[in-house]
């Protein structure tokens, strides 16, 4: 449906919104519960909440004027103003943050010219704003403009972006020549999550096609989940008749006819020859055969990535870099749903619990609650009502885990969520999945779809007696909803303010009803325990820590990507041997772990292991699973205050202890890395942090604190240091200067970068930076081929 036109003027515009609206209540329904839905729905239609499309629903449903202000005013998605034709979201999460999106951010708004704190080009074509999580860490700094992805967007490059977007919204789909092709033995294997389509996966699947058919081949093109190496991605393999694998990462589109040449011949005697020979004197004229990735040592092409892969164990990600995330019949020849079909026909519910508690499967979305318990809470009660909710609300800034499960292996998650549901005597399932995840969303609504078909879901699975049935339902935009109780009020059409505990959502949950709420790392592992056994199980891991855990690593990593690692690993093997140490050959300083509710562990306890007791104790916490490196160029105050800055913003507001505890911290921090604090205010800082952590009433409340006391813990000279004005990262803006050395040749090339002109063009002198103009973007210091241009202390240039 097109976007209706709001025009209060316009009598045909008006009964067209009216239509419009009419046709969306009809669709989604008229209840109190729907109204975040409904809102959606509207939005999606006319880019913000249209005033009269908020009348018609006063009188067309039950929900009321207090409802939904309340409602439509507390979640982020929503908007009440107009906005351009096109939204850019710069990612403003932890890896996006440590390299730069705050640069990002104001490049884009000077590039487009968007004066104060204007958010919409005059011509209406784009809108601007800063989201907490993109979700593709690896690739940071992220930009979303409409539903593509932009990684390692530079500040100076953001210009190129903006053109690239508009040329391709311009352009119009080639449709592929009709022609018959020789079907060849083997398949192309392409990774295409969110993160593969962010780095060109899709050009390289448009290549692949429009190749194959100029070859007059067809080879199976086969999308695959999350390959794990994000960056190495483009990735693909080539898999031969003997189902021998070569694996070609970092592919270019230029790359893809030579290796469709070496692996696959065309049909004919004259277009073999008209391709093994004109085509490859093309390709020797322009040079390309020679650097293309087909003929660089099997080492150095996937060295890397097998030492990446070495150390993993793959549970939740079982099936990486071959399985097609919706093909439901390859998933069941690979056991998928074995699982399902055993405990229907041989396990009553209790002993599934029972195996569930043996196993020693503890939750995989914050402190680690024995999954079982959970189970055998909600199995006890004798209410006919029950739910199931799998938690995919991945609010944590530098966390993708989630994303990339349901993305790549909708299957096993649904199974999971089965089963428990089977275990506990529930007959309903919902997926909570973050509207930013709109792959994710997409492909567990197609995969519930075929498993429906199948009889996988609905009345009566697999001919057994057992019913249950699952629906989608899309957060929209509020980090404490990750909370259950917060996000079973959100699911009712509520803000999501959590609730008082007891009674516990095993007991009354869901519109009352016991309600058992896993993430969806823990529902992924559920079929591996069936199938293999709770022995096999417990074998992986520490006394206490069972099974396996899935990472998103990223930040000052020189691999980065999602990892799944069996518990009892450290730290630094997983940063060395996995993630190949620190980029740039920087000095690891810190680890930051478990998002906003976790911490920062120094590298000088970074043997620790992954478990969530040691966690607990060192002050952090596993939390979903976001694991940022940080180096020594990393500054920890501002760390603590960037952190700060998202729990604040995120408070609900419900207690006082959150929502003005951590509003004051962040005065005090904000005072800390402008070098306005003094050294009483530290211990002020550390009295707010503890008291908040004690008196809030839910876990973000609880944990909001976590990164300023371990960073208080272990890296509190740098807090010192800041009340004396001194920054040594230079991170903390208001404490440097940016100047000009003699090292200085007058190539200019600072000059033409610098967005605000701070720097007169000055050919063949040494130049100089106007400060008062300087912005401080760094992009002089990037542009720099002689390292003549640095960061001095506003202290040391005052005092020399």
């Amino acid at each position: 449906m097109s976007r209706c036109q709001c025009d209060n003027n316009s009598k045909v515009n008006k009964e067209e919104l009216i239509a419009t609206m009419d046709a969306i209540i009809e669709r989604v329904g008229t209840s109190k519960d729907v109204i975040i839905p409904l809102l959606q729905e509207i939005q999606d239609e006319f880019s913000y909440l249209p005033s009269e499309a908020l009348e018609r629903i006063y009188e067309r449903t039950e929900i009321d004027r207090a409802q939904l202000i309340s409602v439509s005013t507390f979640y982020s998605q929503f908007r009440h103003i107009p906005y351009g034709k096109h939204l850019i979201k710069v990612c403003t999460g932890t890896a996006c943050h440590v390299k730069g999106a705050t640069n990002v951010y104001d490049s884009f708004k000077r590039e487009l010219k968007m004066e104060g704190d204007s958010i919409t080009t005059d011509d209406q074509l784009f809108s601007i704003e800063k989201v907490a999580c993109l979700g593709c860490c690896t690739l940071a700094p992220v930009v979303q403009i409409d539903d593509k992805i932009y990684g390692h967007v530079l500040p100076g490059k953001v210009n190129e972006v903006i053109e690239e977007f508009i040329e391709e919204q311009s352009s119009e789909e080639k449709k592929a020549s009709a022609k018959k092709h020789h079907k060849v033995a083997g398949e192309i294997r392409l990774g295409m999550g969110s993160c593969c389509q962010a780095s060109g996966s899709s050009d390289i699947y448009n290549e692949l096609q429009r190749t194959s058919n100029e070859l007059g081949i067809e080879v199976d093109i086969k999308s695959v989940g999350c390959v794990g190496v994000c960056n190495k991605v483009p990735l693909i393999d080539v898999v031969s008749e003997d189902g021998s694998i070569k694996r070609y990462p970092n592919v270019k589109a230029s790359e893809i006819k030579e290796i469709l040449h070496y692996h696959f011949k065309p049909a004919g005697y004259f277009t073999r020859l008209k391709n093994s020979l004109i085509n490859r004197v093309d390709t020797y004229h322009t040079d390309l055969t020679w650097d293309n990735v087909i003929w660089k040592p099997e080492n150095e092409r996937t060295g890397l990535i097998d030492s990446f892969l070495a150390s993993q164990k793959h549970i939740s990600t079982e099936g990486f870099g071959y399985l097609a995330p919706l093909d439901l019949n390859e998933y069941r020849k690979h056991e998928g749903f074995d699982g399902l079909q055993k405990v229907l026909t041989d396990a009553n519910p209790k002993q599934l619990v029972e195996d569930i508690l043996n196993s020693g499967l503890r939750g995989r979305g914050g402190g680690g609650f024995p999954t079982g318990k959970k189970w055998e809470i909600v199995a006890a009660s004798d209410k006919t009502d029950k739910y199931v909710i799998c938690n995919g609300d991945e609010g944590d800034p530098g966390a993708f885990m989630d994303r990339m499960i349901l993305e790549s292996y909708p299957f096993r998650v649904i199974e999971g969520m089965v089963i428990a549901g089977y275990a506990v005597g529930a007959n309903r399932g919902v997926f909570y999945i973050r509207a930013e995840y709109p792959l994710a969303v997409k492909r567990i609504q197609r995969a519930l779809e075929l498993c429906r078909e199948q009889n996988l879901i609905g009345s009566n699975i697999l001919g057994s007696d057992f019913s249950f049935d699952i629906s989608i339902f899309e957060g929209a935009g509020a980090f404490v909803c990750g909370e259950e109780t917060a996000l079973i009020a959100s699911i009712e059409g509520d803000r999501g303010f959590p609730k008082q505990r007891p009674p516990y959502p095993a007991v009354s949950g869901l519109h009352a009803c016991p309600t058992l709420v896993n993430n969806v790392e823990t529902l992924s592992q559920i079929s591996y325990v069936i199938r293999n056994g709770v022995n096999t199980y417990n074998q992986i891991g520490t006394e206490n820590s069972k099974g396996t855990k899935v990472f998103a690593l990223a930040g000052k990593i020189k691999n980065g990507g999602l990892i799944e690692v069996p518990m009892g690993i450290s730290l630094n093997q997983i940063i060395e041997e996995i993630g190949g140490g620190v980029e740039k050959d920087e000095k690891l300083k810190a680890v930051q772990i478990g998002g906003p509710s976790g911490g920062c562990i120094p590298a000088n306890l970074c043997d620790v292991k992954v478990d969530f007791d040691a966690f607990n104790q060192m002050g952090a916490m596993m939390g979903s699973g976001g694991l940022v490196v940080l180096s020594e160029k990393d500054c920890m105050v501002d760390m603590a205050r960037y952190f700060l800055t998202f729990t604040s913003e995120q408070s609900c507001g419900k207690c006082t202890f959150c929502r003005v505890g951590t509003k004051r911290m962040l005065d005090i921090l904000d005072k800390l890395c402008s070098g306005k604090a003094q050294m009483e205010d530290i211990d002020k800082l550390e009295e707010l942090a503890i008291n908040v952590k004690r008196s809030s009433l839910c876990g973000l409340g609880k944990t909001a604190p976590n990164p300023v006391l371990t960073t208080l813990k272990y890296f509190r000279e740098e807090y010192e240091e800041h009340v004396q004005g001194i920054c040594k990262t230079g991170t903390c803006k208001d404490m440097i200067e940016f100047e000009v050395t003699e090292d200085c040749i007058g190539c200019t090339k600072c000059a033409k970068a610098c967005p605000v002109d701070a720097i007169p063009y000055e050919p063949y002198k040494v130049h100089h930076i106007d400060t008062e103009l300087c912005v401080k973007c760094g992009l002089c210091i990037d542009e720099c081929s002689y390292d003549a241009i640095i960061k001095v202390k506003k202290e040391d240039k005052k005092n020399g």
